[in-house]
């Protein structure tokens, strides 16, 4: 008996069978394509960062410059900081081309300047004249103004322009100073005349002794100096500018005459008191006595012990002087 024959199985679709063929190609593409690109050199991708605030010294940049050596960018980003420190506020050093001259002042020419502009400057000697007698030098041509120094009589002074009526311009320490024209002579005079001021015997001569102790000592005081100093020359110790508890001695308004003879005493403070007018004086105290202008009229007046000699002012005439008066 024969064998049943078994039965085909059935065909599959045409699509199932494509469908079978194409996935796993497809799959091995996709696998093959992963594999290409992980394997394949990717170009370096630059982030774009935003240029810092414009300024006229950062250059350009052109759509090439992604082509411009490292070197380059490396100058270009350097230039960029510049800027911007410019921006901040950052002094920015100036360039100096070879051969360009600086800009920092020339001391010649800073000198010049100065001297230029120094008051002497404009100054000139016009001629020149002597002194008659002690004279005020004043820093103006006024009765009223600060009285500088006294010149001696007889001493040879330079002229300048600019003199008023009454008043003549001289160049004292290369200063314009002022003298009263009546004061002065074209010929030098002579040594009787020039040594005193009129025929009461002023004389505003330096003392022979030395003037060490007229340093600090107002114009006032130095002619009261010089004119006891002529008159007694005997007497050789002064005393000026010291510490003391009254402003005089100090601010150099006052001046001590050692004595040790009481006549010489008498007649150095009777003289200055008669002359107190002519020398600026505004007091005189001696052997324990005072005479003040405001009350000149009283005379000299006891004063009280003052528990010394050298306190009661036994052994020295002391002077006191308002400020800057006298001849011229």
């Amino acid at each position: 008996m024969a064998r049943p024959r078994p039965r085909r199985a059935l065909k599959p679709r045409r699509v199932v069978r494509l469908a079978r063929v194409a996935g796993p190609v497809a799959l091995s593409g996709v696998l093959v394509s992963g594999l290409v690109v992980a394997l394949w050199p990717q170009p370096e991708v630059t982030a774009a960062v935003p240029a810092p605030v414009a300024s006229s010294s950062i250059p350009s940049v052109s759509a090439s410059s992604s082509a411009t050596p490292r070197t380059s960018r490396n100058a270009a980003s350097r230039s960029a900081l510049a800027g911007s420190a410019t921006a901040k506020g950052f002094a920015k050093r100036p360039t100096i081309k070879e051969g360009q001259p600086t800009l920092q002042p020339s001391r010649t020419a800073t000198t010049a300047r100065s001297k230029s502009a120094s008051p002497s400057a404009s100054l000139t000697v016009i001629g020149t004249r002597y002194t008659t007698t002690g004279l005020n030098v004043r820093s103006a041509a006024s009765a009223d103004s600060q009285s500088i120094t006294v010149l001696a009589g007889g001493t040879k002074v330079s002229l300048t322009s600019g003199s008023v009526s009454g008043w003549t311009a001289i160049l004292h320490n290369d200063n314009r100073r002022w003298v009263r024209s009546q004061y002065l002579s074209t010929t030098k005079p002579s040594a009787s005349s020039s040594s005193s001021s009129s025929s009461s015997g002023i004389s505003y001569a330096p003392c022979k002794s030395g003037s060490g102790v007229e340093s600090g000592l107002t114009p006032d005081a130095i002619r009261v100096h010089r004119a006891i100093c002529a008159r007694w020359p005997q007497v050789t110790t002064y005393y000026g500018v010291r510490a003391d508890s009254l402003p005089y001695h100090p601010s150099g308004r006052a001046l001590d005459s050692m004595i040790s003879d009481s006549t010489v005493g008498w007649q150095i403070a009777n003289w200055v008191r008669a002359n107190a007018s002519r020398l600026g004086v505004s007091e005189v105290l001696y052997s324990q006595r005072i005479w003040t202008v405001q009350r000149s009229s009283e005379g000299w007046r006891f004063m009280s012990d003052r528990g010394s000699a050298t306190a009661n002012h036994y052994d020295h005439v002391h002077v006191t002087v308002y400020g800057n008066s006298g001849t011229g």
